[in-house]
């Protein structure tokens, strides 16, 4: 979890200093800022890690700022907190994908498990993403044959459900070997299940 990129988003400056201070402490690397227009000025999707939010800010709130993330294709992992929660806002925060919602002050304890369980979930989506990009590779004939194989038919079912030959099933087999970097039956059904979310919180 060290190596977790941490993006705290709140406009009271004693938060993120508090904040900031704390995860320091644990070897954490914190980026603060103190409104959601900076932080949407200076997000690099290249550099992904756990956001967070402030629910209430001004012009921009907590929920609002995951919003415009997710119009961008940066869906991850938000731990929201707040001075003002309440059951609604509790609801609606779940609803919107928030992986966990804290009340401030904030328990040290219970935001460091917090962060723990946004760790494992990054994980889990950086994988998702690798392994679409990886099929993205694919041509159509060679999803339909890879989507065979992780069903467990062998070349010879293949061939005589596409009516096509063994030789060219096996020649399709190679390729898509060669795009995915392995021949493993179990690394295509990993792989098959990372790309579609299999696992992964929906956050839809």
């Amino acid at each position: 979890m060290k190596n977790l990129n941490i993006y705290l988003i709140d406009d009271d400056e004693a938060v993120r200093e508090a904040l900031s201070l704390l995860l320091h402490t644990y070897g954490m690397r914190v980026e603060t800022f103190r409104d959601p227009a900076t932080f949407l000025a200076h997000v690099d999707p290249q550099k992904p890690g756990c956001l967070i939010l402030d629910l209430r800010m001004p012009m921009i709130s907590g929920l609002q700022l995951q919003q415009k993330l997710h119009e961008r294709g940066i869906d991850w992992p938000a731990i929201m907190i707040t001075g003002h929660g309440d059951i609604n806002a509790c609801r609606r925060a779940f609803k919107a994908g928030i992986l966990d919602f804290l009340s401030k002050p904030v328990d040290e304890q219970v935001l460091l498990e917090a962060l723990e369980a946004a760790s494992q979930e990054l994980d889990k989506i950086l994988e998702r993403g690798e392994a679409q990009k990886l099929l993205s590779g694919l041509t159509e004939r060679e999803h339909e044959i890879f989507d065979l194989i992780c069903k467990g038919f062998g070349s010879k079912e293949i061939a005589a459900a596409l009516n096509i030959s063994v030789r060219t099933i096996d020649a399709h087999r190679a390729n898509i070997g060669e795009k995915l970097e392995t021949s493993s039956v179990a690394d295509f059904v990993r792989l098959q299940l990372s790309a579609s979310g299999a696992g992964i919180r929906n956050t839809t």
